[in-house]
């Protein structure tokens, strides 16, 4: 007698471009499923576990939601991912469908190669895997290099590589995707819109939907059920990283800087503004008091484009601690960025 596999979901996508929000929407219409959440953070700061907690409810309760901080899923399967797997299982009411977030900097086939693992493989399976993309930042082709143009050139100089690590993670999420979302569509016009189409079906090895949306808000019927089986289609997923049993992320740091008391909203989305335009920081995020506000600021900023919200008030003997998680290339300047937050 077969096992019935428990479905997964891989949801991948660059950091910011709306994984989290595409999950509160799975979590408040899972239409019957019991799911459980594990949330990969890049930094050491739980953002993201956080922001679903507040929205979990029958459907996925809190401690159906597991955070993974400061490491790669792709980089710890065996010393993270498969235990959490098996734990989540071998609860008296197991989960009818598991989400996992990656981080930003994921790279999506090596953790669909550990489902493989003799402990996971008759007990689990990819029901699919979901990139989700900005799209300001594909139709800008701030993630995804000009394949014409790269190729010109390599044609001039072979031993030049144009492909930066920013176009390596899109070209590795999208090829290995079976769903791309192409988020935020309401912040471009509709050249930049059908730009981003096509640097999608550029950059995926064989043709896949691309499902328009805003705020993560897609239909779950869509992204749930797709039955892809894709740990058995890898093949068919290339990579950058194809020959190399693990990879590393030298090309991105994180710090984890705490801040004073803000005297306000705008204050704060000004200095995160301005260590993304000064500093080519890629992500903030994090949580900051605001004097005088009984609320605490929930921040999210993406290149220069920031949103700050009030999403709870502070528990009553909870410290009021500030906390940003601050991620950039190589070689960013930690101090300058960790002044300019600091600053009263």
């Amino acid at each position: 007698m077969s096992i019935e596999k428990i479905p997964v979901t891989i949801i991948t996508g660059f950091l910011g471009s709306g994984k989290t929000s595409l999950i509160r929407h799975l979590i408040t219409a899972p239409h019957g499923r019991r799911l459980a959440i594990l949330v990969n953070e890049f930094g050491d700061v739980g953002v993201d576990g956080e922001i679903l907690k507040g929205c979990s409810d029958a459907n996925c309760p809190e401690d159906a939601i597991v955070e993974l901080t400061n490491g790669c899923l792709c980089c710890t399967v065996a010393d993270e991912f498969v235990p959490t797997i098996s734990a989540l299982l071998a609860r008296p009411e197991p989960p009818q469908h598991i989400l996992i977030e990656t981080s930003g900097l994921a790279l999506p086939k090596p953790l669909l190669k550990a489902f493989d693992w003799p402990d996971l493989r008759t007990r689990i399976t990819v029901d699919g895997v979901i990139a989700v993309t900005d799209a300001e930042a594909v139709a800008d082709g701030r993630f995804a290099p000009d394949l014409k143009a790269v190729e010109a050139q390599r044609r001039a100089d072979a031993s030049v590589d144009h492909d930066t690590p920013l176009g390596e993670v899109f070209e590795d999420q999208v090829a290995c995707a079976d769903l791309v979302i192409l988020n935020k569509v309401d912040l471009v016009e509709s050249k930049a819109l059908a730009r981003a189409h096509h640097i999608i079906q550029a950059e995926s090895p064989r043709r896949i939907p691309v499902i328009e949306a805003t705020e993560g808000r897609v239909d779950p019927r869509i992204v749930l059920g797709i039955n892809a089986a894709a740990e058995q289609d890898l093949d068919a997923r290339p990579s950058h990283h194809e020959h190399h049993d693990a990879h590393d992320h030298d090309d991105f740091e994180t710090i984890d800087v705490t801040l004073p008391a803000h005297s306000s909203v705008e204050a704060v989305v000004a200095k995160v503004e301005a260590v993304a335009r000064d500093h080519g920081v890629l992500r903030a995020k994090g949580y900051v008091a605001v004097a005088g506000k009984p609320m605490r600021l929930l921040v999210q900023g993406v290149g220069t484009r920031v949103r700050a919200q009030f999403d709870r008030a502070w528990a009553p003997h909870e410290a009021r601690a500030s906390r940003l998680v601050v991620i950039g290339e190589k070689g960013f300047d930690h101090a300058a960025v960790t002044r300019v937050l600091q600053e009263a």
